[in-house]
């Protein structure tokens, strides 16, 4: 994993435009385990992470959550048994920033020693 998880996220506005396709290529081989889903024309940083049960999932969701509301950054998270599925974008430019690249690096910090 790069260090783009020390990065700082910047306040993202609405009208701001969305990355490129040649910057999210560029990021992404950053946070190599994600992928780029298109959802209803938005793209989102996705990625699902594997755990023993749905508490240790439930777990894994509460130390995303908490580092979303350390950035005022809010992700979708998906919490089944065995797994959470964590999806990165930012709403008001329906779109990719380079916040969701640093959160989705943040992620795979403080989860590493989870799965």
């Amino acid at each position: 994993m790069s260090e783009l998880h020390t990065e700082r996220c910047i306040p993202c506005r609405r009208g701001a435009e969305p990355l490129s396709a040649a910057e999210i290529a560029a990021l992404s081989t950053r946070v190599p385990e994600w992928a780029i889903v298109d959802a209803d024309t938005v793209p989102k940083l996705t990625r699902s992470f594997r755990v023993a049960n749905f508490a240790e999932a439930l777990a894994c969701a509460n130390r995303v959550g908490a580092i979303a509301e350390e950035a005022d950054h809010h992700p979708q998270i998906i919490v089944e048994w065995g797994r959470v599925t964590v999806s990165w974008w930012t709403h008001s430019i329906k779109g990719l920033h380079r916040n969701d690249f640093i959160m989705a690096a943040r992620t795979e910090h403080v989860l590493s020693g989870s799965v």
